[in-house]
């Protein structure tokens, strides 16, 4: 347990604050223990990895393994607020024209975390030649 966490139990402890105060003080510390990189269990990944692995049936087996830093995605999706309103249809229709059919309007930086969330831990095979994993860290 951490020195703030332990005063502020202390103090609530003591009578020096009432339970509404802990409370809020406690998940005051808890949100600055996320920001600056200490335990808990909401804290957000640092990075979105992508692995390929050779499946049984590969006959070269290369592996391929991705990186990418959270802070690169977040902010290349702020970056996306840079495109012309006008622009924006037209990139909406190249990028569906290759597969990928997505709103630039309605993506938000805040979406990220419910996307990781959901793509965390994905494994799909790919006709038992590849093995792809995304999963967060």
């Amino acid at each position: 347990m951490g020195d703030e966490r332990r005063k502020i139990l202390d103090m609530l402890s003591k009578g020096k604050i009432s339970v509404d105060e802990a409370e809020r003080l406690l998940k005051a510390i808890g949100e600055s223990d996320v920001a600056s990189g200490g335990s808990s269990s909401e804290k957000k990944p640092k990075y979105l990895h992508v692995r390929v692995e050779p499946g049984p049936e590969s006959k070269d087996g290369e592996r391929v393994n991705v990186r990418v830093p959270m802070n690169l995605i977040r902010a290349g999706l702020k970056w996306a607020a840079f495109i012309p309103q006008h622009a924006r249809g037209k990139v909406d229709e190249a990028l569906k024209e290759q597969g990928i059919d997505v709103d630039l309007n309605k993506i938000k930086p805040e979406d990220l975390e419910e996307l990781v969330i959901h793509l965390n831990d994905l494994q799909v095979e790919v006709d038992g030649k590849e093995k792809v994993r995304v999963f967060c860290e």
